[in-house]
């Protein structure tokens, strides 16, 4: 079982985009794939109970550590939405149980720099600073053709602890598809593709991970 951690210290960064867009695709993947929302918003077990019949199931869990414990023996692919702002103490918990660690960042000044201490503290858990989990940071709602987005990522990659290793484009898409509890996976035309092609580098890097 792959057990994928997703966190930050901001809100409305694009967890539960990270975590319901990797659903959709390791479910299409054949995957028996959860998603174990630990946000009190629970909009990643809400989006998990609106898959249509018409695409692969994602099972939904509520809860925080206790629901680690109710995921079926075959479950292949886990991925944990954690509660905006919380801390060491809070994530330390899902460490323990996480595979890998991603987090989120969006190209702002105010984001980077509370990302950036975010992180300072993320070193400090045992896990981390032996090595033994794997983090990475994922630039998300960027615009490519800005200065502001290639700005962000240049400070990312010179003072962040982490490796950026994905950059997923600003895009109306994601918003619309997780109002039907579907993901750019669940769909195979031309304009879909294009975006799909931004979660590649993270996919590999996931998998080389293993």
């Amino acid at each position: 079982m792959l057990t994928v951690l997703v966190a930050s210290s901001k809100g409305g960064c694009g967890k539960s985009t990270l975590v319901t867009q990797l659903a959709s695709h390791w479910s299409q993947q054949g995957k028996r794939t959860a998603i174990v929302d630990a946000d009190r918003q629970g909009s990643s077990y809400r989006w998990a109970g609106l898959r249509p019949d018409n695409v692969p199931g994602v099972l939904g869990l509520e809860g925080g550590r206790k629901a680690l414990q109710k995921l079926p023996d075959d479950t292949e692919r886990v991925l944990i939405d954690t509660a905006a702002g919380s801390g060491e103490r809070e994530l330390e918990p899902f460490v323990e149980q996480a595979d890998v660690l991603l987090v989120p960042v969006l190209p702002s000044s105010f984001d980077l720099h509370a990302t950036l201490g975010f992180l300072a503290g993320l070193r400090e858990l045992g896990r981390i600073k032996r090595g033994k989990l794997p983090v990475a940071l994922v630039g998300n709602r960027l615009k490519p053709w800005t200065h502001a987005s290639q700005d962000a990522l240049a400070r990312l990659a010179e003072q962040a602890p982490f490796p950026v290793v994905a950059q997923l484009r600003d895009s109306q898409a994601y918003v619309l598809l997780t109002a039907l509890g579907k993901g750019i996976f669940d769909y195979h035309s031309e304009q879909v593709r294009n975006q799909q092609q931004d979660w590649l580098p993270l996919l590999r890097w996931i998998k080389r991970q293993r």
